[in-house]
C-alpha cells in the first residue's frame, strides 16, 4: 500500500492520465509531441533559428513587437480606393488573400468582382463582367500588396471608398473599404441587382457622409475604442457590435447636423450594420503590420490572409507568400438547412486582426465566439491560451476581464507554431460554396501548417545564407 496520496504528472499518452482522474486522483498531463512532427528539416531548422540565428531573431521580434503593440493608428480619411492605390491601375480590382488567376478564383469571389465590375460601370451586366475578367481585361491584385486589406469575399474597384488610417508615429498609412453591410451584398459572394446597388450607394452616398464625418472630428482613436469594445464583449472580428455602437453614438450628432437624404439614408445603413467597425479596425491592424514588416530577420507573422483557395502568410523581412490550400471552417453553427457540404472555404484578408491581439485572440472575453468553441467561456478561454502559446508576448491595449485583464495574445511566432504544431485560429463568417445565396453560417478556422512550415525554413535559408 501506498503511504502517501498520489500526485501523478503523465507525459506522453492521455489514456494513462484519464485513467487515473477516474479514479479520483489529481493528475497533470503534459502535452508533449516530437517538434515538428519529427520532420528532421524542420526540426534542423528550428534548432538553428532557436540556437545560432537566435540572437537576431530575438532582437528582430523585439522591434516588431514594439510596433505592433506600441503604435497608435488613426482614422483620418475616406477616400476612393484610386486616390490611395493610385499605382493600381484604373481597371483593377483588389481582392482578399494572396494572388490568384481567374480560373482558381472560388465562386463566391468570382461573384462579388463580376458585382464590381458592373458597379464600376465597365460592363452592361453580369454576362459581360464575367467575359471581361475571363479574358484578363480587368486586373486582379492583392489588395495586402498596396496596403489594403478586404474582408470576406471583397473585390474592390477603383471608386469604392476607402478608410485612410495612419500612425503619426511612424508616417505608415494602409487602407479597407467601407464595410458593406448584411443581407445581399458582394463581400458575402452575392451579384444580385440589390448587392451591386449596394456597392454604389456606398459610392454615391455613404462614402461621402463618412468622409465629411471624419473630416468633422479630431482622428480617431481605432484601437482605442476597440479596446473598449474588448470589455463589453467584442473580438473584433466575428463581433464588432459593441464598438460600433460606440463609434455611431460618437458620430450621432453629426450625421444630425448633415441630415438630408443622403445623411438620413447613412444612419439608416449604420443603425442595420452591427459589422460597421470590422473595416476600421481592420485599417488599423494593417498600418500595424506595415509597419512591422520592414524588419528583417524576424520570425514573426505580419501577413496572414485568404482568398478562399488558398491560405497566405508572410513573415516580417520578407514580401515572399508561403500558401496552402484555404482550409474549411471546422468549429461552425450553420444557418439551417446549411452544413459543411455547402460551405465555402475559409476567405478574406480579416485574419490580419488575428496578429495584432484581436479575433481568436481575443476569445476568453466574447459570450458570442464561445459559442463556436465549444459553448463554454471556458472553452473560449482553452481558445485565447493556445493562441498564447504560439504568440512572443501579451498585448497592453487589449485586455480580458475573464483572464484577470490579462492582455490578449499578440506576435505569432512562426517557430512556435511549427515547433508545437498550433497554427491560429480565426473567428470569421462562412459563405455558400456554389449557389450565391451569401453567408451560412460562421465559425472559427484553424490555420493550415503547411504555410507556416514553409515560411520558417525560407527564414531559415534567409538566415544561413
Amino acid at each position: 500500500m501506498l503511504r502517501a496520496e498520489v500526485q501523478v504528472v503523465n507525459v506522453g499518452l492521455p489514456l494513462f492520465a484519464d485513467a487515473v482522474r477516474e479514479q479520483g486522483r489529481p493528475v497533470e498531463q503534459v502535452d508533449w509531441r516530437i517538434p515538428a512532427g519529427g520532420d528532421l528539416a524542420v526540426v534542423a531548422a528550428l534548432t538553428r533559428l532557436y540556437g545560432p540565428a537566435s540572437d537576431r531573431v530575438e532582437a528582430a521580434n523585439a522591434e516588431v513587437l514594439r510596433r505592433l503593440d506600441g503604435a497608435k493608428p488613426l482614422l483620418t480619411d475616406v477616400l476612393p480606393v484610386r486616390d490611395v492605390v493610385p499605382d493600381a491601375g484604373e481597371r483593377t480590382l483588389l481582392h482578399c488573400g494572396p494572388a490568384i488567376g481567374w480560373a482558381d478564383v472560388c465562386d463566391p469571389l468570382r461573384r462579388s468582382m463580376r458585382a464590381a465590375v458592373v458597379a464600376e460601370g465597365w460592363a452592361d451586366g453580369l454576362d459581360e463582367a464575367d467575359r471581361l475578367l475571363g479574358s484578363g481585361g480587368v486586373a486582379l491584385e492583392p489588395a495586402n500588396e498596396h496596403g489594403m486589406v478586404v474582408p470576406m469575399a471583397s473585390a474592390i474597384g477603383p471608386s469604392a471608398p476607402a478608410y485612410v488610417v495612419e500612425d503619426a508615429g511612424s508616417g505608415t498609412r494602409a487602407f479597407a473599404p467601407v464595410g458593406q453591410g448584411p443581407g445581399e451584398v458582394a463581400w458575402f459572394g452575392r451579384e444580385t441587382p440589390a448587392a451591386i446597388e449596394r456597392l454604389r450607394f456606398l459610392r454615391d452616398v455613404a462614402g461621402p457622409v463618412l468622409a465629411e464625418i471624419v473630416h468633422r472630428n479630431d482622428p480617431l482613436d481605432v484601437f482605442g475604442l476597440a479596446a473598449q469594445g474588448i470589455q463589453m464583449g467584442d473580438d473584433l472580428h466575428l463581433r464588432t457590435q459593441a464598438t460600433t455602437n460606440l463609434l455611431v453614438r460618437g458620430w450621432l450628432p453629426d450625421l444630425v447636423e448633415i441630415g438630408g437624404s443622403a445623411g438620413a439614408a447613412t444612419a439608416r445603413f449604420l443603425a442595420g450594420n452591427h459589422l460597421f467597425y470590422l473595416t476600421i479596425a481592420m485599417a488599423a491592424a494593417k498600418t500595424l503590420t506595415t509597419w512591422a514588416e520592414k524588419v528583417p530577420e524576424a520570425s514573426i507573422v505580419t501577413t496572414m490572409a485568404r482568398n478562399g483557395t488558398t491560405f497566405g502568410v508572410r513573415l516580417a523581412g520578407s514580401e515572399r507568400w508561403s500558401v496552402a490550400a484555404a482550409p474549411p471552417v471546422q468549429e461552425a453553427m450553420y444557418n439551417p438547412g446549411q452544413g459543411p457540404d455547402t460551405s465555402a472555404p475559409d476567405i478574406g484578408d480579416s485574419a490580419v486582426l488575428e496578429l495584432v491581439g484581436l479575433g481568436g485572440a481575443a476569445a476568453a472575453g466574447s459570450p458570442a465566439v464561445a459559442a463556436f468553441v465549444g459553448g463554454t467561456m471556458r472553452d473560449a478561454r482553452r481558445a485565447t491560451e493556445q493562441m498564447a502559446e504560439i504568440c512572443v508576448a501579451e498585448s497592453s491595449r487589449f485586455t480580458l476581464p475573464a483572464m484577470d485583464f490579462r492582455g490578449t495574445p499578440v506576435g505569432v511566432d512562426v517557430r512556435r507554431v511549427v515547433e508545437l504544431g498550433i497554427t491560429p485560429k480565426v473567428t470569421t463568417g462562412i459563405l455558400h460554396s456554389h449557389d450565391g445565396s451569401g453567408q451560412v453560417g460562421a465559425g472559427v478556422a484553424t490555420a493550415p501548417p503547411a504555410c507556416f512550415v514553409d515560411a520558417l525554413l525560407d527564414l531559415d535559408r534567409r538566415l544561413s545564407g
